[in-house]
């Protein structure tokens, strides 16, 4: 599916989506881990990020102080300088990328600063997370971002839990 089709069916699909992922909230939260976290390891062993980076090209991640000083260590800048060359402070208060796409991202969907790149990156999409019924708001936003997110909601919907 390419992301012109994801994007639609993901906005076709929001409002069960959202009712869907709030029903989880009164299972057996083990259960919603349990099965959560076997669609994530299936559903990427199926999808490529990198023939997608939708995340990286819509999305900014929260930088974390410890996050920016190893990203600005990986680029041979001074904390300080990172931040004024790619962060604003959002309406929550945080560290965001000033622009999208990300600025690491390269023409093949890759990140130049990989390696260090920051905890929110590391962790996206979250679905292999405890206590998934926590983050039922986080993970209906990322299934408007991530076709694997999307996905997995899609295959838990067949599931009885």
């Amino acid at each position: 599916m390419n992301l012109e089709q994801f994007r639609e069916v993901a906005k076709n699909k929001s409002a069960e989506n959202r009712k869907f992922l709030q029903t989880l909230k009164k299972k057996d939260a083990r259960l919603v881990d349990d099965a959560f976290h076997k669609l994530h390891e299936e559903v990427f062993e199926e999808l490529d990020c990198l023939t997608c980076a939708n995340c990286c090209k819509t999305t900014s991640p929260i930088f974390y102080q410890t996050d920016i000083e190893r990203v600005a260590k990986a680029l041979r800048m001074k904390p300080g300088d990172f931040i004024e060359t790619y962060l604003r402070v959002d309406e929550d208060n945080d560290f965001v990328l000033k622009s999208a796409p990300c600025p690491f991202l390269d023409s093949e969907n890759y990140c130049s600063v990989y390696d260090s790149r920051p905890r929110a990156c590391r962790e996206y999409p979250h679905t292999d997370r405890k206590k998934m019924i926590q983050i039922t708001e986080l993970t209906f936003k990322n299934t408007l971002v991530c076709p694997a997110v999307l996905e997995m909601v899609e295959r838990l919907k067949r599931i009885e839990l």
